[in-house]
């Protein structure tokens, strides 16, 4: 089953964001070579700076999605003010359908 993940940066926090950029990477690299990432990026402000993301993960269940969520180096850093997980059907384009 397919989840959106949801992440809203705390405001000015982009410190936070750039300082533990390369440990979320690598956590996102290893959810994409499990196949469990099927998107990824951030949301952009008005001065075009990241202030949040979504992700669009593959898990068992919504425990599960919320778990993997969990493990992200941005949430572990305390860079998120709001994270929501939710059930997401890939109607359009999906590459998998």
């Amino acid at each position: 089953m397919l989840f959106a993940v949801i992440n809203k940066d705390k405001p000015d926090h982009i410190h936070i964001r750039l300082e533990n950029r390369p440990r979320h990477l690598e956590w996102l690299d290893g959810l994409n070579e499990k196949g469990t990432l099927k998107i990824a990026g951030p949301f952009l402000d008005a001065q075009e700076k990241p202030c949040g993301s979504l992700l669009l993960i593959e898990a068992a269940d919504q425990a599960a999605a919320e778990a993997i969520a969990a493990e992200d180096p941005y949430a572990h850093a305390g860079l998120f003010e709001k994270v929501e997980v939710k059930p997401y059907k890939w109607l359009y384009n999906n590459p998998e359908a």
